[in-house]
Parts: structure tokens; sequence; C-alpha cells
């Protein structure tokens, strides 16, 4: 099993476009190196950063 994926096939292993991988790389300060991406790096920097980021917020209903 590779780690060190290219950004199409990691999109492929991700269910993303490989654009959507690189810019996530680029926010989350994940390297790209020599056109590889470490899997597990970008799925845990990917994981930790919708688990930081708020959800909606839910409207209070009335007499609730």
């Amino acid at each position: 099993m590779a780690i060190h994926l290219t950004p199409t096939e990691l999109a492929r292993e991700a269910g993303m476009h490989r654009r959507e991988v690189i810019v996530k790389c680029m926010e989350l300060e994940v390297p790209i190196y020599q056109g590889r991406i470490d899997k597990t790096l970008f799925l845990s920097a990917l994981k930790e950063h919708q688990k930081a980021k708020p959800g909606p917020a839910r409207p209070q209903l009335a007499g609730a």
C-alpha cells in the first residue's frame, strides 16, 4: 500500500478533485515533495481541520 501519492491518486482515494487536494495542501500546510503527498499526513490534517471548523449555527426554536 503506497503512502506517498500524486495529487490525482490521492484525490481518487479521498473522493475529491485533484485541484481541491492541492488547494487543501496549501491551506493546511501539507508539503508536496517531488509531486507526491503523504496520504496519512494529508488525511489527518484534513480531519483535524474539519473538527476545528465550527458547524452551522442551529436556530433557536421558540418555546424550546
